[in-house]
């Protein structure tokens, strides 16, 4: 394999796992080469802006990039960094697995394997039409959900079901109160279904969902729902294997596809070796995936539930006495 890919290595914590990830990667002689580039306050203070054009135009030559967390300074700027780059490149599949992996502090020790698809580009979560009275009393947000996008996630959903071999789409919406919305998106979503009668498709109020969700999570496989539902249920599924240290995320178009960690910058434990690199590696593992290194990317999963069984190097937040870069590294040399 040969392909570049724009990496982003972000604030925080974040350079500290994107040497991490990228140790891990280079281990496995993939072929790949890096273009570095900037984003968030290292880009601020380097190029005095949060969101470079040279890293937009890495981003878009590259088509791949691998992200670390990024800090959107209060009160300048975007709204949020990723949201700007998802609507920048459509990016409207976000794609979060959470699964159960060994000798972590979660709810669950096994039984959890499951993904959700949310939409990306549209919805409430993207804060379109916002606006406050001037007297300060009334505050107004526009939620606007198209067939369009709702199709397209959806039938993203099915389509990765097919590909990975699972056998059941949950449909999560809020019909039933949110008519013309949710009523849009399910509608839409039962019409996709009907092409695809080899895949169970349920359907799942949103409230419902996440109280199933903490009761029975093994009667879940892939959930798909809109932009801001998705981005609470995912959430509250990295809860159950751990939280988001072990959460990665695929954000994915037609055009281009961004690879992250879900969680924060962590400022507070920057640059002292005890960051967590797992949820950007198991990001790396989707990126694979996308590239069409799938086996390559089952052994760097594999590698890292060794590790973690093996209690090998685990950081302070596994409950282990490594660093970030000892964590990696004896992930690394069971690949």
């Amino acid at each position: 394999m040969t392909q570049t890919i724009t990496v982003i290595r972000g604030d925080g914590i974040g350079p500290e796992i994107m040497d991490a990830t990228l140790h891990v990667l280079d281990s496995m002689n993939l072929g790949l080469q890096y273009e570095f580039a900037d984003a968030g306050l290292v880009a601020l203070e380097k190029h005095g802006e949060l969101l470079p054009q040279a890293t937009l135009d890495s981003i878009r030559k590259n088509r791949i990039a691998l992200k670390s967390p990024l800090t959107t300074p209060v009160g300048e700027g975007f709204s949020s960094i990723n949201v700007e780059l998802r609507k920048r490149f459509d990016l409207y599949a976000n794609v979060r697995p959470a699964k159960s992996f060994p000798n972590t502090k979660s709810r669950f020790a096994d039984g959890v394997d499951l993904i959700t698809v949310r939409e990306n580009t549209e919805g409430a979560y993207i804060g379109e039409g916002q606006a406050l009275s001037e007297d300060g009393e009334t505050a107004v947000l526009t939620q606007k959900v198209t067939r369009r996008g709702s199709e397209r996630i959806v039938r993203y959903a099915f389509e990765l079901a097919r590909r990975t071999g699972r056998k059941k789409v949950t449909v999560v919406h809020k019909a039933n109160i949110l008519k013309s919305t949710s009523g849009l998106f399910l509608k839409t979503a039962r019409a996709v279904a009907a092409e695809y009668p080899d895949i169970e498709c349920n359907e799942m109020i949103v409230d419902n969902t996440c109280m199933q969700l903490v009761m029975r999570p093994e009667q879940f496989d892939i959930i798909v729902t809109t932009n801001l539902f998705g981005d609470i249920i995912s959430d509250l599924c990295a809860g159950l294997v751990g939280g988001l240290g072990l959460a990665p995320g695929a954000n994915i178009g037609a055009d281009a596809a961004i690879f992250e960690a879900v969680h924060g910058t962590a400022p507070d434990i920057a640059g002292q070796g005890k960051a967590n690199p797992c949820a950007l590696l198991l990001g790396a593992a989707q990126m694979l995936d996308h590239l069409g290194e799938c086996e390559k990317a089952e052994r760097l999963r594999a590698a890292i539930v060794a590790t973690l069984e093996a209690k090998d190097s685990l950081t302070p937040d596994l409950g282990g006495t490594g660093n970030t870069m000892s964590f990696a590294k004896a992930i690394a040399s069971r690949i």
